[in-house]
């Protein structure tokens, strides 16, 4: 298929959302990059660490994968803040508002499961601002009492994580300050994308535990100690850092002294390994919520794959 077969495709297929997704270590940044080169596209992140400055081999963040295509969502603000689903919404939905006002096909491109779910669902979350005198009030309730009171509530949406009470007081606070402005709650109803292809990149668990295991040695090998201390002496928090997880937890345990070197490597992969199991158990739920994903398995020839997704979007796009 020539590219400018590739580029006539993009204009019937531009309304759509692509997703390309998996588990870390599966090459789905390359994927993505070869996807919007045929079909000329620009790439949004959905990645909830490659947001930051200064926090790259540690995200895995190889902008030179991109090739020149222009991407989203990447080194938007500084190590050290705590990012929001609600901002990552928004900034993303203007940036897809973006791309597509050039005519160009967006493509989300990453594994945060609870990122890439929520594009799908088309929500809209408002910035609920905290309610001190509720907090107040709430302040001396054990969990049951808490999960009764948000129970006798409007619930937006049943999918709420209350397993704690410091949660539990902050589902109540958003759905007081939803039920005090109706006209903002309107807004968070779920409007599910009705054109997206998901592509799920498969790859085996023995050789995504192999890529996992390289690819530590390499970024370590690389400076990932280093990058990590340099973060520190730019004045990032080490509790900010730990905050991050996997790499920059175990990596700031080691540079601060708290592990050894072989202590933090040895309980990184591990990690490593449970969040990419993890990933696969978010993206079976998606699957059950109903979304389907097709998956195009990792080694696949780069021809095959673009072909393979080309032929889903004419698909979803009927054309």
């Amino acid at each position: 298929m020539t590219p400018a077969n590739h580029s006539n495709q993009s204009q019937h297929m531009s309304n759509g959302l692509l997703v390309i997704t998996g588990p870390t270590a599966s090459g789905k940044t390359r994927r993505a990059v070869q996807c919007a080169k045929s079909f000329d596209g620009e790439i949004i992140s959905a990645d909830s660490r490659q947001i930051y400055r200064g926090m790259d081999l540690g995200t895995g963040k190889d902008l030179i994968e991109y090739q020149g295509v222009p991407y989203h969502m990447i080194d938007i603000c500084d190590a050290g803040y705590k990012y929001t689903l609600y901002e990552y919404l928004r900034d993303a939905a203007s940036a897809r508002a973006a791309i597509e006002s050039r005519g160009k096909q967006p493509v989300l491109c990453g594994g945060t499961g609870l990122y890439v779910e929520s594009m799908l669902n088309g929500l809209r979350l408002p910035k609920v601002p905290a309610n001190e005198e509720l907090r107040q009030a709430l302040s001396g309730k054990t969990l049951p009492e808490l999960t009764e009171i948000l129970g006798q509530m409007k619930s937006l949406h049943n999918t709420t994580d209350v397993d704690t009470p410091k949660r539990a007081i902050r589902a109540i606070e958003i759905q007081t300050y939803y039920q005090e402005h109706p006209e903002e709650a309107q807004t968070t109803m779920p409007n599910p994308e009705r054109n997206a292809v998901i592509i799920g990149v498969e790859i085996d668990r023995d050789t995504r535990r192999k890529r996992i295991s390289h690819r530590l040695k390499e970024r370590m090998a690389q400076g990932m100690a280093e990058e990590v201390e340099n973060l520190l002496a730019k004045g990032v928090d080490a509790e900010g850092l730990i905050y991050y997880g996997l790499e920059y937890k175990f990596i700031t345990q080691y540079v601060i002294g708290q592990l050894s070197r072989e202590e933090a490597l040895k309980g990184l992969e591990t990690a490593i390994h449970q969040f990419a199991k993890r990933q696969m158990t978010w993206f079976r739920g998606m699957e059950r919520r109903g979304w389907h994903i097709n998956w195009l398995a990792w080694d696949m020839p780069d021809e095959e794959f673009v072909q393979a997704v080309s032929t889903l979007m004419h698909e979803q796009s009927g054309t």
